[in-house]
């Protein structure tokens, strides 16, 4: 049984310009003290065509964790725009919270995001190098897409035989949108207030 709980995710700052800071309330809830830090990881897919433009915003350690239910705001600068291909500037893409234990990862959390021009004349007409400084950022953040893992709590090790395949988890900014989010229902979390304890972010 894993010994962290993944409970709710709050989007903050949501629609918002391009270039302010992702900002995600994270709720979780531990069964029992973890001695080490939790290591959670953002991560901003650049492009649905390789894996090399995928950006890691921050990664921050939390802990170590007593048992109960705790709260943190996890924040991060916007991605370097210079490194997202011209191509995959605007339309829809993916932001992925990872959290690992002792260097396993075990739960993964991915959002959809629609990157517009506000301006209609723009949108009409996008000029050939993108302007995110009049790009809006909107995440789905109704619709979470929840990955989880098996790992040895005790020791880190994932036992090959009960690690999850995450291959049929994985999201395709490439799809369409509309019909990608109804097909990824969020099927983990739950939605509740958040009067927790707040951790510290190491």
């Amino acid at each position: 049984m894993a010994k962290v709980q993944l409970a709710n995710v709050a989007v903050l700052d949501n629609p918002s310009p391009f270039l302010n800071p992702f900002q995600f309330e994270v709720t979780f809830e531990c069964i029992e003290k973890l001695e080490e830090d939790l290591e959670w990881k953002m991560i901003y897919v650049g492009s649905a065509e390789s894996e090399e433009f995928d950006q890691v915003l921050d990664t921050i350690y939390v802990g170590p964790i007593p048992e109960g239910r705790h709260m943190f705001v996890f924040q991060a600068d916007p991605p370097d725009v210079s490194r997202i291909p011209v191509n995959d500037a605007l339309g829809v893409t993916v932001v992925l919270l990872t959290c690992s234990y002792r260097g396993h990862e075990f739960v993964r959390v991915g959002y959809f995001i629609n990157n517009e021009y506000t301006d209609p004349e723009l949108r009409e007409n996008p000029p050939a190098q993108p302007q995110f400084d009049k790009v809006q950022r909107n995440i789905l953040g109704d619709k979470p897409r929840v990955t989880r893992f098996k790992i040895n709590w005790d020791d880190g090790v994932v036992p090959a035989d009960t690690a999850e395949n995450p291959a049929n988890d994985s999201m395709d900014p490439s799809q369409d949108m509309e019909d990608s989010t109804q097909e990824e229902a969020p099927t983990a979390l739950s939605f509740t207030e958040n009067t927790q304890s707040s951790m510290e972010v190491m």
